[in-house]
């Protein structure tokens, strides 16, 4: 397996109840190394164009308003099959069907506000960290 990287959004129902910390170290706890890290307020228009994917599905508007309304973390992660092993320790989208011990099924309200996002295979990574972040941003 190859070291590569992916791309995690801690999202706002989790920085509201202060989780960030909780939420990295499991990442941590995984191998998976934080190579880039920045919190920040979207507004509904950035949201909407870094969810653009979806805009013809019917959540679309209820969730650009939901990773609008609070703070995220945005950030890099790095380590062997990082993709799959991000969305291992996140765990499935449903928090009631998440395996115990991931994110989700420790941390996320509904499936709507399931406390994280993970890019889903190495181009949606590499188009959602530039989204993002800049090559000065991204440390070795």
């Amino acid at each position: 397996m190859a070291v590569q990287r992916t791309f995690s959004i801690i999202k706002p129902d989790a920085t509201k109840r202060n989780l960030t910390g909780q939420i990295v170290a499991k990442f941590e706890e995984a191998g998976l190394r934080v190579v880039a890290s920045k919190r920040i307020h979207l507004t509904k228009a950035q949201a909407g164009q870094f969810y653009a994917v979806h805009a013809e599905r019917p959540f679309y508007d209820e969730l650009c308003e939901f990773m609008a309304s609070a703070p995220i973390v945005a950030q890099v992660l790095e380590g062997e099959d990082a993709i799959a092993k991000n969305r291992e320790v996140m765990g499935a989208t449903n928090p009631a069907d998440a395996a115990p011990g991931t994110i989700r099924a420790e941390f996320a309200e509904s499936v709507g506000e399931n406390s994280v996002h993970g890019s889903d295979a190495p181009e949606t990574a590499a188009e959602e960290i530039a989204f993002f972040f800049s090559g000065l941003e991204l440390v070795g």
